[in-house]
């Protein structure tokens, strides 16, 4: 599974998303311009110890992007799509693309795509949720479709055991 960040502008929900990606082997594609230096702390911090274990590339835009990646299948999550990101088909090696925090995926690449675009269901006065959660969400959806493959089902408790 594969997280696109079109032109991400906060730190920290870079960071956090890279820890999402790092606990579920899934690799991080960041498409410039950033907001912000990969080497800021905020960054690490959210990232927390994890950032030297995320496989992420980066692009210098969308173009280099989609020929760096030839035939890949992109789903671009959006508050505009018709389509809610559960009615999605997620293949194992597809890519989800977000937005940049104030202004989401430019519309030139949303209506070249529109039969892949995806929405998370919310209330009408909400403009979007935070992009971590967002990614959050989606991707666990994806993983959930494809068999949480290589993920640990149970964890164990640390002093006493379940019966």
């Amino acid at each position: 599974m594969h997280i696109i960040l079109h032109q991400p502008e906060i730190p920290a929900n870079t960071g956090n998303i890279g820890r999402t990606c790092v606990a579920t082997g899934t690799s991080l594609h960041l498409i410039e311009p950033l907001g912000f230096h990969l080497d800021e702390k905020s960054i690490k911090r959210s990232g927390m110890d994890y950032w030297d274990k995320l496989n992420v590339t980066r692009y210098m835009n969308y173009n280099e992007f989609l020929t760096k990646n030839p035939g890949a299948k992109i789903w671009m999550a959006t508050t505009k799509a018709k389509k809610v990101y559960t009615e999605a088909d997620f293949g194992a090696d597809d890519f989800i693309m977000f937005g940049k925090e104030s202004a989401g995926i430019p519309e030139e690449i949303l209506v070249e795509n529109e039969e892949n675009c995806i929405r998370i269901p919310m209330l009408e006065e909400i403009r979007s949720l935070n992009l971590s959660n967002a990614v959050a969400i989606v991707l666990y959806e994806a993983l959930r479709q494809n068999g949480f493959n290589n993920m640990q089902r149970q964890g164990e408790l640390h002093r006493l055991q379940w019966r």
